[in-house]
This record gives structure tokens, sequence and C-alpha cells, in this order.
């Protein structure tokens, strides 16, 4: 070993056959799926690791425990640099403004807790901002000084254009401070949005707020393998992804995107590293000095960092696959073709009814035929999402999310390179059967009082 950084190129290749197959069923054998007990229909959730992927990090990991310190101490960092240089083009950005973090959602929080907030500052998020991301925005406002947080609606279907000029419109309603006065305001724009599964203007919306002199933070967790990204064009202030969902990483693995001219923001990661630089600390050799952005990130504690470094293992499977472009054209050409499948077997619609289909990359949402739940609570309709879920797998093997949204509820179907048009359908079939079992259990639910909720069955 000697010290010296693995070649990660040599165990991929060793695991790869000669040339890729068709995209389709075909496509099955590269993945550890047991499609007789599993239909993954699900993927834009947690991500799916190749085989060869997979035998990577295994054989990474092998070799790590051969010397736990020899790798932590003089051969993981080089290794991340590595992958930080490779996956850094990808999003049209260079290798010292990406970091390596375990989710999205941790990235989100890392650059929010890092602006030093004052009363009049303003958080802005979106009715159909991530859950945890929301609740993040929430928090934030409910310590001291208690900034503003704000919530724009959006409701779908709808245009791109209308959501520019929603945001447009809400903007010109916040409680702004006079020219000189400092105060902090902070968008988070999502560039796919999760549940319903859809792609906003997001690129348009940076170029808003940086006419207005908003920061702009964009959660892009479904964004890197889904669509094409370029961040040296649009130049947000903040971005952040996950590559275990559509670019074939190991969960969790996730990058984090700081220009240079905003890394003075980032005081310091989270949790907070051993490279941290204090105002405090003495002015001589061997105290780490601002900016030191990637030097915090490359070490926040003792971690599993093979996630991390099977990015270049999923970069290059997907070259072999024949790149970037091929992927994200088979995957939302299907995404379109099957949404309207599904949307026919149920006798409903799609929720992209746009011409040029500006609202799907590689996700697709289709409404349910479900009963009305009005009158049922929040607890009880948590209740119904479970009673979908286990239908759904104990029946029809195979896991759709489904939701509500806009009075109705959805189904949210991810694309991938294993699946056919036929998997659409047959995930259409599997909800008409839920539907029609929901009405007894709506019924069931709406008798029930709210002190009878621990009467509810496995």
């Amino acid at each position: 070993m000697g010290g010296e950084p693995v070649k990660q190129s040599e165990l991929l290749s060793a695991s790869l056959p000669d040339k890729p197959p068709a995209f389709g069923h075909a496509s099955l054998s590269l993945f550890p799926f047991k499609w007789d007990e599993f239909i993954v229909l699900n993927h834009g959730s947690y991500g799916s690791l190749p085989q060869a992927v997979q035998n990577s990090c295994i054989k990474l990991s092998q070799d790590i425990e051969v010397a736990p310190d020899l790798y932590h101490r003089r051969i993981i960092r080089p290794l991340m640099r590595e992958a930080r240089a490779k996956v850094a083009p990808v999003v049209g950005a260079v290798a010292d403004e990406v970091v390596f973090i375990p989710n999205a959602t941790h990235g989100i929080n890392t650059v929010l807790r890092n602006f030093e907030w004052k009363e009049g500052d303003i958080l802005i998020g979106f009715s159909t901002t991530y859950g945890a991301v929301s609740r993040t925005l929430t928090y934030i406002a409910d310590v001291s000084p208690h900034p503003v947080h704000y919530t724009i609606p959006i409701a779908f279907p709808t245009t791109h254009h209308d959501i520019i000029e929603t945001f447009r419109s809400h903007l010109r309603q916040l409680p702004r401070k006079a020219p000189g006065e400092g105060q902090t305001i902070v968008a988070v724009i999502d560039s796919i949005t999760s549940n319903p599964g859809v792609v906003l203007p997001w690129e348009e919306l940076v170029a808003i707020c940086k006419k207005e002199g908003i920061w702009s933070v964009v959660d892009g967790a479904h964004s890197i393998g889904q669509h094409p990204v370029d961040l040296s064009k649009t130049l947000p202030d903040f971005w952040v992804s996950n590559c275990h969902k559509w670019l074939y990483s190991k969960r969790g693995s996730a990058i984090l995107y700081v220009p240079k001219r905003n890394q003075h923001i980032i005081k310091t990661s989270f949790p907070t590293s051993w490279s941290y630089a204090s105002p405090s600390d003495p002015k001589e050799p061997g105290y780490p000095e601002p900016p030191n952005f990637v030097a915090q990130f490359e070490w926040t504690g003792t971690i599993d960092f093979v996630p991390y470094l099977s990015i270049p293992f999923a970069l290059e499977f997907r070259e072999w696959l024949g790149g970037e472009a091929v992927i994200h054209k088979y995957c939302h050409n299907l995404a379109v073709k099957g949404s309207h499948a599904v949307a026919e077997i149920l006798g409903t619609e799609v929720m992209d009814q746009t011409e040029s289909n500006e609202l799907t990359a590689c996700m697709t949402n289709v409404v349910l035929p479900f009963p009305s739940t009005d009158k049922l609570n929040i607890a009880q309709k948590q209740h119904l999402r479970e009673f979908i879920e286990t239908k759904l797998y104990k029946e029809h093997k195979t896991m759709i999310p489904t939701f509500e949204h806009n009075g109705r509820w959805w189904a949210r179907f991810s694309s991938q390179i294993w699946l056919e048009l036929s998997d659409f359908e047959n995930g259409a079939r599997a909800l008409l059967d839920v539907a029609k079992a929901l009405g007894e259990e709506i019924k069931r639910l709406e008798a029930l009082g709210p002190d009878e909720l621990d009467l509810l069955p496995e």
C-alpha cells in the first residue's frame, strides 16, 4: 500500500461487463434488485446503488479495514480531493467550491445556521419546501433574534411563468428596510421539489434574488443526475444536492457548493471541525486562518467516508452507460409517456399539463381517484398513508409515494433506466386496487373520535 491512494477506476472496471445493456428491463442486471420480490418504482426517495458501484465500495471498505490508521491519516484526504475534483465539473463548479456532506438537509442547515441573524431579517420558503427544510426555517424564526419566516404558496398544476410572477409579487410585499440598514433576506429555492416531484424555474428565481439583493440557497436535493446543472451560469449563492438519489453513489452522500465569493459566510462546518478559524485565535503559524472552507469539511469527525468516495465510482458507471445526456433523455421520455399511461388507467390527469413538459425531469405526478379525506385529522391522514403503503408493499410488492396537494391526492413515479412503460402501467393498476379499498377505511376513520386513535389497526 505504501500510503498511496488506491486507483479507484480499477475497482469499478473489475465489476463491469464489456458493454452496457439496453435501457429497460435488460438493465435490471446492473442492480442488486430481486424483481420477483420487490419492484423498484420509487428510486427518487433513497436512490439505487448499482452492483458495480456496490462491489467497489465493499472492496474499498475492506482495504480501509486492513489499516484504518493509515487510511484515515494518510489516504482518505487525497481520495476526497480527487473525488471533489471529479464531481465539481458535473455541476459547473471548481473543486474548491464543493465539499461533501451526508445529505441535502444537512447542507441547508449548515448554510442557514451560519448566517448572523438579526431582528427584522427575513427567511423565505415555499409551501412545497421539503418538510425538514421548512421546519428548519420555522426553528430559526422561533429562536432569538426571531427573523421572520415567510411562505410563498405554490399550487399545482401551474406553469413556470406563473411561479415566477408569484415569486416577484410576494417579494414586493416584504417589509424591507432602507438600503444600508443591514437587513438579511434569504430565499430557500427548490430546483426540483420532492412531493410533488416537479422542476421549478429555479434559475430564473435565482436571477430575481440577485437583482433584488436577496441571498439564494438552492435545495437541489434531486438535481444532480436527474437534469443538467451549470452553476457557473446560474450563480446561486449556495446550492446543495444529494448524490445518492439520482447519481447512483452510496447513501448518504451529497455535495455543498459555496462559490469563493461567499465562503466567508460559512464560518463553521456542522459539526464544527478542528479547522475552525476563530477570530480569537493567536495570529501565529499552526492556527487555521479564514477562509478555510474546504479544510473544515474534510474532517468533521470519524465517519464512514466510503459513501463520499463512491461518487467517482458512480460517475464512471454513468459514463460507461453512455453519459448524462443519454440517461436524462431515456428517463425523461419514459416519465412523460408513463405519466399519461398511468392517468389513462386511473381515469385522472397528470400534474404537468404544459406543452413543453417543463415541470418534468425524471419524476412525474398523477391525480389519484381517492375518496375525499377532508373530514380526517392529521393523525388519521398519517394512518391512511401507512394503510396505502402497507397495501402496496404486501399485495403489490412495490412502493409509490402518495400525498395530498391542492385538495387532491397524487402519486409520484420515478423513472429510471431499468424501467419500461409496463412498469408504470402495473403501478397504476396497483393504485387502482388501493383506491377501491380506501372507501371503507376512510369511513372507519371518520367514525373514530380523536381519543380512539390508539385503536387503529397495525
